[in-house]
């Protein structure tokens, strides 16, 4: 009697679980048809451009797009400087993003209106903000104007290498505000028991920072830099509305070459370029969830 009402349940259960799978499919559907047709079908049909001598009538052509890509001058500087520009940008917004979360998360005079400021350039349209930065940088804008006033001399900042540090700025600035609020979130979650206990066993604040915050903050990290990588790789906007097309070598970029590929219809090249780019931000990615894993393990 008890294995016959048993097996009753558990085929209930059974029954539930697919009616609920095929619910949850059915929910799904509009999102997953929705990307395969803008992101997955157009990203394969772009793989497969590049390995064709023509994107119209052309044949198989193997690995020859992507040999004359390597093999060119302008992709090796526009690699190089948006793997520059990721190196240097993304541990700068991992420490100014977690010194500023633990800032605000501290009892500090107008702490809502601070936290509130650095959201606020998420939402401001980026094409209306840089009128403001381009007036800063310029020639005669308003850095070099208050840098007169010191008897320092003048900077092009746009037609330098300093280009490379506006640039890094704007990303910092635009991005900064929505790690601090992963940071945050991160924090509150956790237990201030601990913080006290390690206290009374004679812990200084640095080793509560690195014992208990960043342990519990694992997590969060990884995925603050998962998405600060990410974001990097799209500060082509931003660089083309403070510089144009054709900017000053040290801000060229991965995307500042595909657009230029894409008005010359070179669809080849800009297939190439956009799946290596891929590969390489996978690569990253994947070593990232590695090194995650062999953390999760050492602190256990």
């Amino acid at each position: 009697m008890k294995k016959w009402v048993f097996l009753r349940a558990q085929r209930g259960i059974a029954r539930w679980m697919r009616r609920d799978a095929a619910a949850a499919w059915l929910l799904l559907a509009p999102s997953a048809a929705g990307f395969a047709v803008f992101y997955l079908i157009p990203f394969v049909m772009g793989v497969m451009y590049s390995f064709m001598s023509n994107a119209s009538e052309g044949g198989f052509a193997g690995l020859a797009n992507y040999r004359e890509l390597l093999a060119s001058e302008s992709f090796r500087k526009a690699a190089s400087n948006t793997f520059y520009f990721s190196a240097v940008s993304v541990p700068l917004m991992l420490a100014l993003s977690l010194g500023l979360a633990l800032l605000l998360n501290g009892q500090i005079y107008l702490r809502k209106w601070l936290r509130t400021s650095y959201v606020l350039p998420l939402v401001v349209p980026v094409a209306s903000v840089i009128i403001i930065w381009q007036m800063i940088f310029d020639w005669n804008g308003v850095l070099n104007y208050a840098l007169s006033w010191f008897g320092i001399s003048r900077v092009d900042w746009m037609k330098t290498e300093a280009a490379r540090n506006v640039v890094i700025a704007v990303y910092l600035w635009k991005n900064v505000g929505y790690n601090v609020i992963l940071f945050l979130a991160g924090l509150q979650q956790i237990p201030k028991d601990y913080y006290e206990t390690a206290q009374l066993e004679g812990a200084g604040r640095f080793r509560q920072f690195y014992s208990i915050t960043l342990v519990y903050l694992t997590t969060t990290t990884f995925f603050v830099v998962i998405m600060s990588i990410i974001n990097s790789f799209k500060v082509f906007r931003e660089t083309y509305l403070l510089a144009g097309d054709y900017p000053h070598d040290s801000i060229y970029m991965l995307q500042h070459y595909m657009n230029n590929m894409f008005v010359s219809l070179d669809i080849q090249k800009l297939t190439a370029a956009a799946a290596l780019m891929v590969c390489g931000i996978m690569a990253v990615v994947l070593g990232l969830f590695g090194l995650e894993r062999r953390y999760r393990r050492f602190m256990e």
